[in-house]
């Protein structure tokens, strides 16, 4: 039994109790006559609250009727409440006529019976339901806390890994020998090259502001960055866009996509001796919107199964901004290719 299993059913069994002893405590004050018949009562009004009230929340978990409702939910919350309140005092009235669990010089109709229970004990189901969903709304706004913090400590962390690996001495040196060759041959180029270091950098170290940025934003960082080593490989790396206009507006998490793209470059064109082709396609699928990131070269296995910081920073992100509604592949395709995909949901 997990904790939250054993956390539920020692406050069912201790609220039912809880109620059990107020009804004792009732019955000394108010002088009522604490018979065979009054305990029997008791330990099945205990008994049936329980089973109808675990009935209750195994219905609301099927129906996915937990906070929050939205639209029609509530109608079909509020239905589903009176239903076992009803069949909870129905088969009350029906057992305990059929026992014989009542005083005779007070017996009645099953009918008024039926009536009596149903007001006698509904109101203790809607106090349950009550803290059930005060209880439910309480964890998820903690939940929501504790994610926000582990991700805003990821983000973070994306923040200095991406830095570090950008003011690498390597990498600064690659790009300014990259650069220096170009100050006799292409003045111009070079000049753009100094910008484009610039522009990167300053990106890098302004990343960690917001959870997610539009596609357009990281898309002009990975052009600036593929751009730098563009001057490094020449004409053995070759760049592919296929990106859908209408997909520009779509939030991603900053730096995941120049993260893929790096790890394409790093892990496939490097590898290469007549390098490679990376294509960035972005695009909508059905009700996703689906972002590849393909390359010459094949998958390092050992890389992908301890989940180098690229793998993990992404998979975590994805998780905690869109919970289940995201996925994250790496696979080898055809034709000498490895593709990275990622799957969001669609921003409205």
């Amino acid at each position: 039994m997990s904790k939250k299993q054993t956390q539920y059913w020692t406050f069912q069994i201790a609220g039912w109790s809880l109620y059990a002893l107020s009804i004792i405590f009732f019955a000394f004050v108010f002088r009522f006559t604490l018979d065979s018949i009054y305990w029997k009562r008791i330990f099945f009004t205990v008994v049936t609250g329980i089973a109808f009230t675990h009935l209750l929340r195994l219905l609301i978990q099927h129906y996915r009727l937990k906070p929050p409702l939205k639209g029609n939910s509530w109608i079909k919350f509020f239905v589903l409440v009176l239903l076992i309140c009803i069949a909870n005092s129905l088969i009350s009235s029906v057992l305990i006529q059929w026992l014989g669990w009542f005083r005779k010089e007070v017996n009645t109709s099953i009918i008024k019976r039926f009536v009596y229970t149903l007001f006698d004990t509904s109101p203790i189901i809607l106090v349950w339901v009550s803290i059930y969903y005060i209880w439910h709304y309480v964890d998820d706004a903690t939940r929501t806390e504790v994610d926000k913090i582990k991700l805003e400590s990821l983000v973070k962390e994306l923040e200095l890994k991406t830095i570090k690996s950008h003011i690498n001495p390597h990498f600064i040196f690659n790009a300014l020998n990259s650069i220096r060759a170009l100050v006799d041959e292409n003045p111009t180029r070079a000049r753009t090259a100094i910008t484009e270091l610039s522009n990167l950098l300053r990106s890098s170290m302004h990343t960690d502001k917001t959870e997610t940025t539009s596609l357009e934003n990281e898309l002009n960082i990975v052009k600036d960055y593929l751009a730098l080593e563009h001057i490094r490989f020449e004409d053995r790396l070759k760049v592919e866009y296929d990106i859908d206009e209408d997909t520009l507006d779509q939030p991603i998490p900053p730096m995941m996509l120049q993260n893929l793209v790096e790890n394409a470059i790093k892990h496939g064109i490097s590898k290469q001796k007549n390098g490679g082709t990376i294509h960035i396609k972005s695009d909508f699928v059905e009700d996703k919107y689906e972002l590849l990131v393909q390359n010459t070269g094949t998958l390092n296995k050992n890389y992908y199964e301890n989940e180098g910081f690229g793998i993990a920073s992404t998979k975590n992100r994805l998780a905690l901004l869109f919970g289940g509604k995201a996925s994250f592949e790496l696979n080898e395709i055809d034709n000498n290719m490895v593709e990275a995909k990622i799957m969001m949901p669609v921003s409205i």
